[in-house]
């Protein structure tokens, strides 16, 4: 068995993440990582900063609102992404189609609890009221669709009443993130700055025209899986699990349908890659030089795998990451995890780093500092996933 050792995997992720050389395009960047991460709207725009040469703001919404070629979607572990427009359809019959049933359930679930003698008649003249809603192609915010369908109106209490959880949650967010799962409906413009998410929704059909069908679920898991092994390979079958979101079983059929091949990893164990990328990568073949990178909150290098040893001090994870698994801001240097940026009232960029970043590294990350100060202009983020060392803790 051919073994990538830890080098290997980090020349890999320079050089195919778009850190080390960056890429032309939104486009290109984005489908080299397989999607990005879009939970916090300001993570698209500074992932593709950290990776196209010369990106704006308006670059970056050129492509989510006027091409459309870059789409927000549900999916993997109900998390929202950016995906490319083309990947839509396997994501849709898979990742998205389990996320969407899975919350269905939980809606119905909520509804009982609340009272509602027949849950599925309630769900489906709801969902029927906002698609005929939006079925004039006009985008709304939630808040909107909310005003104009009396039935979403109201809310429903989750967990037991005077518990710990106990809370009443809104009708109308949950009806439209459902049918958003289900690919009936999208978000379209934003309707606040760029940093924040403030989505108007309207129906696939009126934002992408002709949109295509959902692939066979086994089809959506393995072009997925390809997608991933591509960008992130070689990774563990605990890793694609993880990122997909989805059943071992639903995993391994992937990877039995795309003929992977498993590799032995530096310290044990075994990852799998595309039959034709078994072979070592060499400092001369990637090109790559000791490189540095500032990358944001969720993206989608931190957060492409499960098992982050090769680029990761364990000692450094609960620093970097929140008790949910959810990546901070992260500083790197030459294919590692070396620290965070954080920003002052003024939006000027810092950097804290471990004390064993060499001089280079800390003058190549300063360098990369003062570039997006610059590129923020003014702009200053606000982080619901807030690392420990964002908020003041530092690195052992």
């Amino acid at each position: 068995m051919v073994e990538l050792t830890d080098d290997d995997r980090r020349r890999r992720l320079a050089v195919r993440h778009g850190l080390a050389h960056r890429l032309d395009t939104v486009e290109a960047a984005t489908r080299a990582m397989t999607v990005l991460h879009a939970t916090e709207a300001a993570t698209v725009h500074l992932a593709l900063w950290a990776r196209v040469d010369g990106v704006t703001v308006a670059d970056v919404d050129r492509a989510l609102y006027d091409d459309r070629s870059v789409v927000k979607q549900l999916a993997m572990r109900r998390t929202l992404f950016a995906f490319p427009r083309e990947l839509l359809p396997a994501a849709w019959g898979s990742a998205a189609r389990r996320v969407a049933g899975q919350q269905r359930a939980l809606m119905v679930k909520d509804l009982v609890a609340g009272g509602v003698a027949d849950t599925d008649a309630w769900l489906a003249r709801a969902e029927a009221d906002v698609l005929a809603l939006l079925a004039d192609g006009t985008a709304r915010t939630t808040a909107e669709v909310r005003e104009q369908v009396s039935s979403l109106a109201g809310t429903v209490q989750r967990g037991t009443p005077g518990s710990r959880w106990a809370a009443e949650v809104p009708l109308a967010p949950r009806v439209m993130s459902l049918l958003g799962a289900e690919g009936r409906i999208v978000r379209a413009a934003n309707a606040g700055h760029w940093r924040l998410n403030k989505p108007a929704w309207t129906t696939t059909e009126a934002w992408l025209g002709d949109a295509p069908s959902p692939l066979p679920e086994p089809d959506g898991y393995a072009e997925l899986v390809r997608r991933w092994l591509a960008t992130f390979g070689p990774g563990t079958e605990a890793d694609i699990v993880w990122w997909l979101g989805a059943t071992k079983s639903a995993v391994r059929r992937a990877l039995a349908d795309l003929d992977a091949v498993q590799v032995g990893l530096e310290g044990g164990g075994a990852g799998w890659v595309l039959p034709d990328d078994t072979a070592p990568v060499t400092d001369e073949e990637a090109d790559v030089r000791p490189w540095a990178a500032l990358l944001p909150t969720l993206d989608p290098t931190v957060m492409g795998w499960k098992e982050r040893s090769f680029y990761l001090d364990a000692a450094d994870t609960p620093y970097l990451f929140d008790s949910n698994g959810n990546a901070g801001n992260t500083a790197w240097w030459d294919g590692r995890v070396v620290g965070c940026w954080v920003q002052d009232d003024a939006a000027r960029v810092h950097l804290v780093l471990r004390d064993d970043v060499p001089a280079a590294g800390r003058k190549a990350l300063e360098a990369e500092a003062e570039r997006l100060t610059s590129w923020l202009d003014g702009v200053r983020i606000t982080n619901v996933y807030a690392s420990p060392q964002m908020r003041g803790a530092r690195l052992p």
